[in-house]
């Protein structure tokens, strides 16, 4: 009998550490992503199945505390991490009228953290990522240096960065360069 090869995915940035002085660079845990996308009037019955309220204002973000989280993306677009479960499953039941597609193997994420996190963004970034206009909880997809990226504040100094894992060297690079000059 032949033996079976079984592909296991290897995270783009695993190892990689980066940073000055005030900043960390981290490859986020592995996750299990979806972009959704469905009316406003499903959104309770998907909120249901999710265990979240999907966030239904522009530039906010929901969390379970368990691990998953829900970015509001547009006015019927969402992009939903999970780090424990499958969303993909728990959305299949529901029986409302949505599209649910897996981006698991196209997204991998950096966390950039410390007092210099939003002036190492902001070297790369043209939004206002300031408290007032991108406070803890936000979210919102925009560019980075020549990437799309999706950027989520999860700490009044913890940021996510969701990009394309071909990409992410690339994104990588120009934080760890940016690190090093935000709190010269």
């Amino acid at each position: 009998m032949a033996d079976i090869a079984h592909a296991t995915r290897i995270e783009p940035l695993a190892g990689r550490v980066g940073g000055a002085a005030g900043v960390s660079l981290t490859p986020a845990a592995p996750a299990n992503r979806v972009s959704l996308r469905a009316g406003s009037g499903d959104a309770k019955a998907l909120s249901d199945a999710l265990g979240l309220d999907l966030p239904m204002m522009p530039k906010t973000s929901a969390s379970n505390g368990k691990g998953r989280l829900a970015a509001w993306l547009g006015p019927d677009e969402w992009l939903i991490i999970d780090e424990t479960g499958d969303p993909l499953a728990d959305l299949g039941k529901t029986g409302v009228l949505h599209s649910a597609v897996d981006i698991s193997h196209r997204n991998t994420a950096i966390l950039v953290s410390g007092i210099g996190a939003r002036a190492t963004l902001e070297s790369g970034c043209p939004q206002n990522l300031s408290d007032k206009a991108f406070p803890m909880g936000s979210a919102t997809r925009t560019v980075m240096g020549k990437i799309e990226v999706v950027i989520l504040r999860t700490g009044e100094n913890d940021f996510r960065v969701e990009c394309w894992r071909s990409f992410s060297d690339y994104a990588f690079a120009l934080l760890s360069e940016a690190a090093k000059d935000c709190l010269a």
